[in-house]
């Protein structure tokens, strides 16, 4: 007992900042060896294989996310609703919690598998994936899509920890499993030549086993918490609660990713150079996203324990100090992209191609720029989620979808790469200002203990 609560985090006490980036130091950490997966495929791919390697993986890299991001939406929502049952005390809920959670993920992860490999080729030729790399793109994405259970595996291991304050252990894991990625490309693509293929079946090995490893620790180490034999039957509130709050998450996250979609096949449709910028610029300022998603969903487990535990000052006072850390984190990444740009983007890819580095620094550069109101829209919409309330942040990821639509449509055939690149930072900024507004004006609304909690109403959308 006394060894399973060491590994507890109980975040209804003490400072709320000091808790949060505590929390936040190793899911950063673990997020950014995570990346590592999709940098280390790129790199070797650009080093080894050639430009047209780095096309073929990006031209039908939003799939996967698309999918990914439904897996992950889902299994943030079930550690969202775990968070609150282990914030108000009630154990055999959150064992229920988790047993549900294990099979919404074994059910809908089978589902997700079978649906994406066979619809895999229709996807790719509505995407407008170019012929010249239409091969080497199947083949890689083909076997990442069949490896999918074993990322939804190790998200649901890690989500469960993480409900109880425990973000370190998955970060353990992660780190091993990501040096054994960069192993398994190193002896796939350079020594046993096996090309693009290589780079996809280490990624799914290094997945499953951080997988096998986390489960592991849990069974071993959380017991009292484990599903016990009675809850295996099905709490149908309980049951719906997991399964709408998870929803919610992942639809906000799919009709982002449905957007990248669109999105992408614009840009396919532009030629093989700038597929490559494209990928290339992704990858530098997904690393420097990582951090402001990551304080953000830290601050989610913080939100969901207390918002279960009903101290509501805790949670405002964290969300403004959070948006501070927000604002400098994208002051760095401002400079990093204007001053260190070019040589990122050289080192990613290892071209000499001027129009692909050109293209890459104007995405890099106009996507940071709106770096503090996407890190705003993070905190709102992890915030809301974690308080219960579903529909507004879905609508803000609406929102996305509608405008990448109309740049597709309208302003990539008018203006080329360049309306791609302005596209996303309009979004964040429009996205955040929008759920600005309802978390400021719509609250001033009592809470079930009498607390006013100045946030969102919760008699508003939910």
């Amino acid at each position: 007992m006394d060894r399973t609560a060491s590994k507890i985090t109980n975040m209804t006490e003490g400072n709320p900042v000091r808790i949060i980036m505590t929390f936040a130091v190793p899911l950063l950490i673990g997020n950014i060896f995570q990346q590592i997966y999709s940098l280390v495929d790129t790199m070797i791919a650009g080093h080894f294989l050639g430009d047209r390697a780095i096309a073929a993986i990006g031209a039908t890299s939003v799939l996967y996310s698309l999918l990914m991001n439904l897996a992950w939406g889902l299994n943030n929502g079930y550690c969202i609703v775990l968070s609150r049952l282990f914030g108000s005390g009630d154990t055999v809920q959150f064992r229920r919690g988790a047993a549900a959670m294990i099979k919404l993920n074994l059910g809908i992860g089978a589902l997700l598998t079978a649906v994406s490999v066979l619809f895999l080729k229709p996807a790719m030729r509505l995407l407008l994936t170019p012929a010249e790399v239409f091969d080497q793109s199947y083949l890689y994405i083909v076997i990442i899509l069949g490896g999918m259970l074993t990322t939804i595996a190790y998200n649901g291991c890690a989500g469960f920890l993480r409900a109880m304050g425990n973000s370190r252990t998955p970060l353990y894991f992660l780190i091993l499993s990501s040096i054994l990625n960069l192993a398994l490309d190193a002896l796939f693509v350079i020594l046993l030549h096996t090309g693009i293929v290589g780079t996809a079946f280490a990624t799914v090995i290094a997945q499953a086993v951080s997988a096998a490893l986390c489960g592991t620790y849990i069974f071993r180490s959380y017991k009292e918490y484990l599903p016990q034999a009675a809850d295996w039957e099905i709490d149908r509130e309980l049951f719906a609660e997991m399964f709408t709050t998870g929803f919610s998450m992942s639809m906000m996250q799919c009709v982002f990713s449905l957007g990248s979609v669109v999105l992408q096949r614009s840009i396919n449709a532009l030629d093989t150079d700038i597929i490559t910028a494209h990928t290339a610029s992704r990858r530098i300022y997904e690393m420097l996203m990582i951090p402001m998603s990551t304080i953000s969903s830290a601050a989610s487990t913080f939100v969901g324990q207390n918002y279960g535990a009903k101290y509501y000052r805790r949670i405002r006072e964290a969300n403004r100090k959070m948006l501070l850390v927000e604002l400098i984190w994208s002051i760095f990444s401002i400079f990093v992209c204007w001053t260190l740009g070019r040589p990122l983007v050289v080192l990613l890819t290892a071209t000499g191609n001027e129009k692909i580095i050109a293209n890459a620094l104007l995405n890099l550069r106009l996507s940071t720029a709106c770096f503090f109101p996407l890190g705003a829209l993070f905190i709102l919409r992890y915030s809301m989620q974690a308080m219960g309330h579903k529909v507004l942040p879905v609508l803000s990821s609406t929102i996305e979808l509608v405008v990448k639509i109309i740049s597709a449509a309208v302003l990539v055939p008018a203006i080329g790469y360049l309306g791609v690149a302005v596209t996303e930072p309009v979004i964040w900024c429009l996205c955040a200002l929008f759920l600005a507004v309802f978390y400021v004006t719509i609250g001033h609304q009592k809470q079930p203990d009498g607390e006013v909690f100045e946030g969102i109403s919760e008699t508003g959308m939910r």
